[in-house]
Order: structure tokens, then C-alpha cells, then sequence
């Protein structure tokens, strides 16, 4: 005989919850073994995080849940450690209620308890609605043959369970502030409830709570020091062995189960044994009618879908079906608007409809009545509500207006689709998901078939506009996220082309296969986009994280084998789409799969990738197949390798050939900490001989020191060296190896920007530097001097090299405690000679009295076009000083920055004066915490 839904799922729940069926098998001794070293690590845990105050809570994660309170609540346990509270959280539909009650019920049976022991169920879902009352009130309805004096008495024999802390519908904060100790004072039901957690009420009774994750944070600011156990429900397994049931045949169970783990937000529902029933409901009926069943679980709507018309008979024009539709749907959706999965008879007179209307949903088990909530309905499980909720909100104008008087209308639906909305009722973010599914044309089309009700055409362009435009709903940098799974679920790649028609840029972070599926394929729509950054998490790929993995090793690999198929996709937009020029590839586990897949598409001619960056990227290996892959790729212009294995010979000499093959086009080049370049200097230098393409070599933090300076200045002698930009920043130099430099700088000619930043070269290398730059036959244009130990008499060099004409115009010296130095420098900058445009004088500790000797050199100078003088303290006299100067002069800058700690009135006028009467000058003052990088985004020093 078939069972029907609510006692198939409740078959499930009490499997997963540890209760044999019909509560007359025991488990296995060995089940029972394990149940007990389960229990005792958690209490155990629980006693020393607790007892010892080391932490605030305690996450346990229930998979298999056979769990028992027994040992929680052994009269033997030292009375300090108690009372306790538990909180079992997860989504819906995960067993919670039905755990929960297995608990109650052990509790009650306790044999190891030498006094009696009481438990109270507290459904919030049926108390929720009920008006004021007092406490005393409140547990006589739950136990009505119990006295208050014996529940006082022994206090600390009570285990309260209070089930579905999510429908508390209560303004936010007032179950902390109205809290109440008096058993006999009138209050409503969520303020008695908040102050039973909050221990006001039977400080010493134990509390065992429910609760969905949206409504946990609200909890735990009630909550005495809760230990949280998070319900996962079905393993993987379990759903495996699910399907192995209701099928009965292996060969179509094991079909149909592939089918949802090709889904991973529907294989992640699946935890929910009612989801579970949903899905092989509807795919026993696809392969009956011989059709693949992957294509039902392709989304959610999919399934959903073809779940809710399989279970009824397609409807003519007209019948009973449509009201029946529109009845469920506005249900849901007023459900959801209201918080509660629980709705009454009234709440359908309220929107116009009769109960009889519901009977079609109703025979099949869609709609239930709440067995806890007597006159209340309830859906088969949330997801059934969410997205019934959004059929409703889907529905032609006519077919809205019928499914009652107060329904909302399509106005609400950007307004449903709020961030706001999202923020405070969680539970809409999936309807929005089911909103995007529903515009599918198929899916328009099966609903119209089975319902003879209509899609509205309204609801697509509705839903497009709210992912564009000057406060939407959703933002792409936000809601990045949301806006992919919106898009996915749609199936339309008309629908997805349209909808990121504007978009250039994207940055992924893949978190799970969820996101990579949904990446996957968003991206293969995407046919602007031009640059794509990639950050994957440990255990996407099973070959990253096999240590940490769960599973079995068959689980774990065909987990692996559906998430390097998404990747695929995800890759293949690489080599087809044409805008597509860069990559950035940062802070990612990777896989040697992973990472042949994606070095596949970049060898295609096919990709016209320009610029990638591979930073920070395990595993290590990933390095030398990218620097292969590299090898002959003329498209490409720019490259970062950052974070490798120091020492990799293999890896240097891989970049090597690609520098010297000859389609090689390379223009910037970063290797920061990557590769140990001395050892193999020979052959990186006849690279850069034979490499007429590369402009600018940045060896940012790389171990370097004055010996392989040294080595480097021989390749810039070099006549067929064609570098322009040169970055060696934090590699370990001193002042020792300024006099090669000072010499290469001389014979090279085309180097025209040097960043030496972040090495201890002091005043002396200063001066060898000065040398080199004071030569005519010295082409250096911008040079970076940030934080390298230069004082009063480095300033005094470079003061005398600006003064004599020299090709310099970009330097910045910041954090270099010059202050006494800064003299040199404003009377440089007052002769004609000086070629400076931008100086950076960052955190240089510039004090007020310098103000005035900095304002004459800038009311003097007329080529100084940019200054930097952030975390300086210049103080309201020095800023007027500079305003004043600035105001009164004809000074050709254009950017001004300033750390302004306090702006006076008189600050704010003179800023208003100097806009008006120099509109061209941009002064940036504001608050920076921490002292920038002026090179960086001041000299603008950019690749």
C-alpha cells in the first residue's frame, strides 16, 4: 500500500530522530553504544566549556540523531552545572519538533531519576495567537492534571520544551525589556515565554528549544549560556537509503537519486525527509512516463512544479482547480507575510476564500491540517509554501482578484524582493528565487496547462527591474549571491543575458558547489563581461580538502565528479567569450583536476585573456601548469604569480620559456614572493634579453638582497633590456646596493619609474642614488622613496638633484621622518629647474610650523600639480596657513590631500573660498585611520 505523505515523512522524522517505528523497536546494542559515547561527548564538552566559563556556547551537529537527555540531566550531575539550555536549530522540515518530543518523552521515562519527572510542550505556533495570560495558566493548558505547587517544588525535575521559537511574533526587543517573574500576573504568551528563557520564571528547570537559524541571534540575546545543537537531518546517506525505500527497485532508486545530488541546492533541501518525499513523489512519476529525471530537478521550480501538478489531474479552462490554485497560493503568501507556517480558518475568511476551496491540496497532502495548532493549516514542508507564495504572486491581474479580496497586488513585489523585506523575514528570499523560475516559458506553460491559470507577462519585467537601476531590491555588489541563484532558477538565457547586459566585472566567491552551479552557468550567459575574479573554498573540489572531507570515498569522489563537471562549464566561458580579456584567480583551493580544466580553456585560441592573476593558490603545483599553459599565449599582456613555492626551479624556468617564446607579448610581470629567482638568475636574465615586450617587472617582497641587485643591474646595462617600470618594494636592500643602481640607471635609458619602497636604504644609499639621477643621459621620471629610513640629510641630496634640472617628476618620500628636511625641499621646489609634479610627503611628520615655509614654495612654484601630505599633523593653524597660501596664489595644483582631525568653521569657508575661486584644485581631507600607500593611488604608480 502507498503511503501518504505525512506518514511517510513521519516514518522519516522518527528514523532520523532515533525512534523506532511505532516506538516498539529498540536500537541495536551497538546503536545503543553509540547513542551513549554521542550523548557523553556532548556532555562532557558542555561541562568543561561551561563550567570552566571558557566560551559562550557550543555547536554540535546532529547527522544520524540518536540522542538522549538522559545523561543532560542524571540526578548525579554536580548541581552547579545545571539548569541547562538546549537549543536545537536547523531548517525547517529537519526533525527538530520530532526530536525534540523523542526527548520529552525519554525524560519523563527516566529510570534513573529518583524523584518524579514533568515535562510541558509549549508549542509557540499555537500560542502565538493566544491573547494575555498568566503562567500558571500557560502550563495547566499544556498539562492540565499537574499542580503549580509541584512544578515548584521540584523546579529542577521540569524540562520545558519550546517548540518554534520562529513563530513568536513580537516587536524586536521587548521580549528582552518586558520581562516578567509573577505566576500570577496577566502578560501575552511571547513576553511569559521570553521570561521562562530568560530565567525569571523556574530559574532551575531545564529548557529544551526549537528554533529555525533566522530567529537564533533574537534567541541567544535571551538565552542563559544555551548550548546550541545544530540539526542537520538526513545524511546523504540516509537520503540514499530513503530512495532505496520508496522506490523499492534499486536500479530506479539509485537513477532517481542521481538526479537530485545533479541538483546541490535541491540535494541540500533533501535533508528535510518531506522534501525527500516531494522529490521521489515526482520522479517515480518521470520515469513511469519514461522521461529523464534529471531534467525535474534541474531547480527547485522545476521540481516544485512538476511535484504539484503531477498530484492532481490537468485541469479544463475553468473547474475547480484554478480557485484551488489561487486559494493554496494566497495562503502561502499571506503565510509568509505573517511569519508563520501555521494559518487558521479566519486567516482564509480574511482573504475572501472558503475552506472547501483548499480540498484538491488538501486530499493529496499539500495542505495539512497542524496536528499541533487544533483549526490550523499547514503546508507539507516550508519550501511547498514558499513556493506556492510565489505562483500567487505570478498570477494574471483576473486570477489574483479571485483568490481574494485582500490580496496583495503586483505592486508589492519589489517591495517583497526588498532587501528590507529579506532582512526581516528571511523566508521571502526563497520566494524570490521561485519568482525568477516561474518566468521560465516552459514552466508558464505546464502551470497554465494543469490550472488553466495564467503567468502574467507583468511579473518578468518587474522582476528585471528590480535588479537594475537607482535603488533596486538587489545590488550586484551585495546581493551578488541572490542575484546569480535568481538567474540560475530562471533557466532562461535570454532572461540572464538581459539581465547582466550592463555587467563588465564579476567577483565570485565559490563557497560550495551551490555557488559554482549557479556561477557556471550565469557566467556562460554573460556576454560582456571583461573581467572575472575567482576565490574557491576548501572543499569544493574533494582533492583539496580530502582530510577534512566526510563520506565515504565513493561519496567524495562523485561529489568531485559533478563539481569539476559545473567547473567545466563554469571554465569554458574563457575560450567563448571573446570581451572576456581578465582573470584573477586569488586565495583559492584548487584541485590538479580543477586546474588542468581551466589550463585546457586558456590554451585555446579561442581565449583572448589579457591580463590574469594567480595569487595565493593551493595547491602549490597549480603554479608550474598555469606558467605551461602561458607558454605561446600571445593575447596575454599582464600576469601576477603571488604566494608559489619558494625554490621552485621548475616553476622559474617555465616563466622563463614563456618569456622567450616568440609570440610571447608580455608587458607586466609581477612575481611577489613567488619563486626564488638568484639561483636561477642566468636564466631569467637571458629571458629578459631575448623579451622585447616586457615593460614592467615588479618583484614586490621577493628575496632578493644587494647580491642579486647586483646581478639585476647587469641585465639593465644590458642594451637589449627593454624595461620601463622597475618595482623591487620590500626586497630586503640596503644602501649598499644604491651605487649599481645609481650606475644602471645612467647606462639605461628607458627605465623611467623605479619603486624602491620598504627597504632600509637610509641617507647614504640616498646620495649614491642622487648621483646617478643628476646625469643628463638619466631618464627617471618617477621614483618611490616610501618609508627607507631617509632623514634631514637624505632630503638635502635629493633637494640638490631636484634644483639642478633633473628628469624627476613623480617622488614620494613618505614615512620618512624628514620634518627638519622639508626646508631643502620647499626651496627646491621654488626654483625654476625643479620638474616635480606630484610629491608625496605621507606621514613625514610634518608639524604646523612648517606650514608656512611649504605654503611660500607652493605660492612659487608652477609645475607642482599634486601633493600629499596625509598623516601629517598640521593642526587648524597649519591647514589655514595652506588654504590661505593656496587661495592667493595662481599654484598649478589640481589634488591636495590633508589629514583634517577637526574642520572649524573657519576651515569649512576657506575650503568654500578655494572651490570657488580654483574650481580645478581637489582637496581630499578626509579621516584616513591608517597611513596609505601615496604610490599606489596618489603618484598613481600603476602597471
Amino acid at each position: 500500500m502507498t503511503r501518504g505523505p505525512a506518514e511517510e515523512c513521519l516514518l522519516l522524522e522518527n528514523s532520523v530522530a532515533g525512534i523506532p517505528s511505532g516506538c516498539k523497536e529498540a536500537p541495536a546494542s551497538g546503536e545503543m553504544e553509540r547513542e551513549r559515547n554521542t550523548v557523553d561527548k556532548v556532555y562532557s564538552i558542555w561541562k568543561h566549556t561551561f563550567w570552566h566559563g571558557e566560551s559562550d556556547d557550543f555547536h554540535y551537529k546532529i547527522t544520524q540523531g540518536r540522542q538522549s537527555l538522559t545523561s543532560l540531566s542524571n540526578p548525579k550531575t554536580p548541581a552547579q552545572l545545571r539548569p541547562l539550555t538546549l537549543v536545537l536549530h536547523g531548517p525547517a522540515g529537519v526533525g527538530k519538533t520530532t526530536l525534540a518530543k523523542k526527548w520529552m518523552l525519554e525524560w519523563r521515562q527516566d529510570s534513573l531519576s529518583k524523584t518524579p519527572q514533568s515535562a510541558f510542550y509549549l508549542s509557540c505556533k499555537e500560542l502565538t495567537r493566544q491573547g494575555t495570560c498568566t503562567f500558571a495558566e500557560l502550563i495547566a493548558k499544556s498539562r492540565p492534571e499537574v499542580r503549580e505547587a509541584e512544578v515548584l517544588a521540584q523546579a529542577q525535575n521540569v524540562l520545558f520544551v519550546v517548540d518554534g521559537f520562529e513563530e513568536l511574533r513580537v516587536p524586536s526587543g521587548s521580549l528582552i525589556h518586558d520581562i516578567c517573574g509573577d505566576w500570577k500576573k496577566q502578560k501575552p504568551v511571547p513576553v511569559l515565554l521570553g521570561s521562562l528563557l530568560k530565567r525569571k520564571l523556574l530559574p532551575k528547570a531545564t529548557l529544551l528549544v526549537t528554533t529555525r537559524p533566522g530567529a537564533l541571534r533574537e534567541l541567544r540575546l535571551l538565552a542563559e549560556q544555551p548550548v546550541l545543537l545544530e540539526v542537520e537531518g538526513l545524511s546523504e546517506l540516509g537520503r540514499r537509503q530513503y530512495f532505496l525505500k520508496h522506490f523499492g527497485a534499486g536500479a530506479q532508486a539509485l537513477r532517481a537519486f542521481e538526479a537530485m545530488r545533479s541538483s546541490p541546492a535541491l540535494f541540500r533541501l533533501g535533508s528535510a525527509p518531506a522534501v525527500c518525499w516531494a522529490v521521489c513523489t515526482c520522479l517515480r512519476r518521470q520515469l513511469e512516463q519514461g522521461e529523464d529525471p534529471a531534467a525535474a530537478c534541474r531547480t527547485g521550480t522545476a521540481l516544485f512544479l512538476r511535484f504539484l501538478c503531477g498530484q492532481v489531474a490537468p485541469a479544463a479552462a475553468r473547474g475547480p482547480l484554478p480557485a484551488a490554485l489561487r486559494a493554496a497560493s494566497a495562503l502561502a503568501a499571506a503565510g509568509l507575510r505573517a511569519q508563520t507556517s501555521a494559518l487558521q480558518a479566519g486567516d482564509l475568511e480574511r482573504l475572501g476564500l472558503k475552506g472547501s476551496a483548499l480540498r484538491p491540496f488538501l486530499d493529496k497532502g499539500i495542505v495539512q491540517e497542524d496536528a499541533d495548532c487544533e483549526g490550523c493549516y499547514a503546508f507539507v514542508h516550508l519550501s511547498v509554501q514558499q513556493f506556492l507564495a510565489a505562483v500567487f504572486y505570478v498570477l494574471d491581474g483576473e486570477g489574483r482578484e479571485d483568490a481574494g479580496r485582500r490580496a496583495p497586488d503586483l505592486g508589492d513585489l519589489r517591495a517583497l524582493l526588498s532587501r528590507e523585506a529579506r532582512l526581516r523575514n528571511p523566508d521571502l528570499t526563497a520566494v524570490g528565487y521561485f519568482l525568477f523560475g516561474l518566468c521560465n516559458e516552459r514552466r508558464a506553460r505546464e502551470l497554465e496547462a494543469t490550472f488553466g491559470c495564467r503567468v502574467s507577462a507583468r511579473v518578468k519585467r518587474e522582476l528585471l527591474a528590480s535588479l537594475s537601476g537607482a535603488g533596486a531590491p538587489f545590488s550586484w555588489t551585495a546581493d551578488l549571491r541572490e542575484v546569480l541563484h535568481c538567474l540560475y532558477e530562471s533557466q532562461e538565457g535570454s532572461l540572464v543575458e538581459e539581465a547582466t547586459a550592463h555587467v563588465r566585472e564579476l567577483s565570485l566567491h565559490l563557497r560550495n558547489e551551490v555557488d559554482l552551479a549557479h556561477s557556471s552557468f550565469c557566467l556562460q550567459h554573460c556576454q560582456h563581461l571583461q573581467k572575472v575574479s575567482l576565490q574557491v573554498a576548501k572543499g569544493v573540489f574533494v582533492e583539496s580538502g580530502r582530510a577534512s572531507g566526510s563520506g565515504s570515498w565513493v561519496e567524495r569522489w562523485q561529489h568531485d565528479h559533478h563539481a569539476l563537471h559545473l567547473w567545466a562549464g563554469l571554465c569554458s566561458v574563457f575560450s567563448s567569450n571573446k570581451s572576456l580579456s581578465s582573470l584573477d584567480v586569488s586565495q583559492s583551493f584548487l584541485s590538479p583536476s580543477s586546474v588542468r580544466i581551466l589550463c585546457e580553456q586558456i590554451t585555446r585560441t579561442s581565449c583572448h585573456l589579457q591580463k590574469v592573476v594567480i595569487k595565493n593558490v593551493s595547491p602549490v603545483d597549480a603554479y608550474r601548469d598555469f606558467c605551461l599553459a602561458f607558454i605561446g599565449k600571445k593575447t596575454l599582456t599582464h600576469l601576477t604569480l603571488e604566494g608559489g613555492a619558494h625554490g621552485d626551479t621548475m616553476l622559474l624556468l617555465l616563466l622563463c620559456e614563456a618569456l622567450k617564446h616568440r609570440t610571447c607579448n608580455l608587458q607586466y610581470l609581477r612575481l611577489g614572493s613567488c619563486s626564488d629567482i638568484l639561483p636561477q638568475w642566468d636564466d631569467f636574465s637571458l629571458a629578459l634579453k631575448v623579451n622585447q615586450s616586457l615593460q614592467f617587472l615588479d618583484l614586490t617582497a621577493s628575496e632578493l638582497w644587494d647580491e642579486g641587485v647586483k646581478l639585476l643591474c647587469d641585465t639593465l646595462r644590458h642594451p637589449k633590456c627593454f624595461l620601463q617600470k622597475l618595482s623591487l618594494e620590500n626586497c630586503h636592500l640596503t644602501g649598499a646596493c644604491c651605487k649599481e643602481l645609481s650606475s644602471a640607471l645612467i647606462v639605461n635609458q628607458r627605465l623611467t619609474q623605479l619603486c624602491l619602497a620598504k627597504n632600509n636604504l637610509g641617507d647614504g644609499g640616498v646620495q649614491l642614488l642622487c648621483e646617478g639621477l643628476s646625469y643628463p643621459d638619466c631618464q627617471l621620471q618617477t621614483l618611490v622613496l616610501y618609508q627607507c629610513s631617509i632623514t634631514r640629510r637624505g632630503c638635502k641630496h635629493i633637494a640638490k638633484l631636484l634644483q639642478g634640472g633633473s628628469s624627476l617628476t613623480h617622488l614620494d618620500l613618505g614615512l620618512n621622518p624628514i620634518a627638519t628636511g622639508l626646508w631643502f625641499l620647499c626651496e627646491a621646489l621654488k626654483k625654476p629647474d625643479c620638474n616635480l609634479k606630484c610629491l608625496g610627503l605621507c606621514g613625514c611628520s610634518i608639524a604646523p610650523f612648517c606650514c608656512q615655509t611649504l605654503a611660500s614654495a607652493l605660492a612659487s612654484n608652477q609645475k607642482l600639480e599634486a601633493l600629499d601630505l596625509d598623516q601629517n599633523s598640521l593642526g587648524p593653524s597649519g591647514i589655514t596657513v595652506l588654504l590661505e597660501a593656496l587661495q592667493q596664489s595662481r599654484s598649478p595644483l589640481k589634488t591636495l590631500r590633508l589629514k583634517m582631525d577637526e574642520s572649524s568653521g573657519e576651515i569649512q569657508e576657506l575650503l568654500q573660498a578655494l572651490k570657488d575661486s580654483n574650481p580645478t584644485l581637489r582637496v581630499d581631507c578626509q579621516n584616513a585611520k591608517a597611513a596609505r600607500s601615496s604610490y599606489d593611488n596618489f603618484l598613481f604608480w600603476t602597471p
